[in-house]
């Protein structure tokens, strides 16, 4: 049976421990901590370690989903989680002050794991705020030189989550087929 790591980032607030819960199998592990920061203006509780899930696959096969926390203070973290994962889901708020720069700090933190990997992108809240766009996105990423797949996720739908992660799957072996 195979088993396989991906990793959830992303800035507070993003969506991680809302999107591995609607996709996990299992229920899933969380970290979680009352929020002592500017996190507490947003929610009331922050993730301080990792998030875990299980999300099963035809044939016995196993997606181990960990979720990092989006505080830069825990980015010791973030190496830990990255150790033998076969890529990144990065979800980023759309209703922040700026998500560009969010997307940029993210794909420079885990600029070497990415390069050996892939990465998916995947924007909450567009159902709050419709800009940036999608198509913002991708001309953002265009300028950084990266042709990444990005879609607008509700993290609270299962079938959303689906999408990235099978699209995170799909950069990393084109030839997949659907079952």
């Amino acid at each position: 049976m195979s088993q396989y790591k991906i990793i959830f980032t992303g800035p507070v607030g993003a969506g991680k421990t809302t999107a591995i819960n609607s996709i996990s199998d299992l229920p899933p592990i969380k970290t979680d901590a009352a929020a002592s920061d500017m996190t507490k203006s947003k929610k009331s509780a922050t993730t301080v370690a990792m998030d875990y899930g299980v999300m099963n696959l035809p044939g016995g096969e196993k997606l181990h989903l960990y979720g990092t926390p989006g505080q830069e203070r825990f980015d010791f973290m973030w190496d830990i989680l990255v150790t033998r994962g076969i890529g990144l889901v990065l979800l980023l708020d759309n209703t922040r002050a700026d998500p560009f720069v969010d997307m940029k700090f993210f794909l420079d933190a885990f600029d070497k794991f990415i390069g050996d990997t892939a990465v998916a992108v995947g924007v909450t809240q567009m159902d709050v705020s419709a800009k940036p766009t999608i198509e913002d996105y991708q001309i953002q990423l265009g300028g950084m030189g990266l042709k990444l797949p990005v879609f607008a996720v509700d993290a609270r739908v299962r079938n959303d989550v689906s999408i990235l992660i099978q699209s995170l799957l799909y950069s990393l072996d084109p030839g997949l087929e659907e079952e």
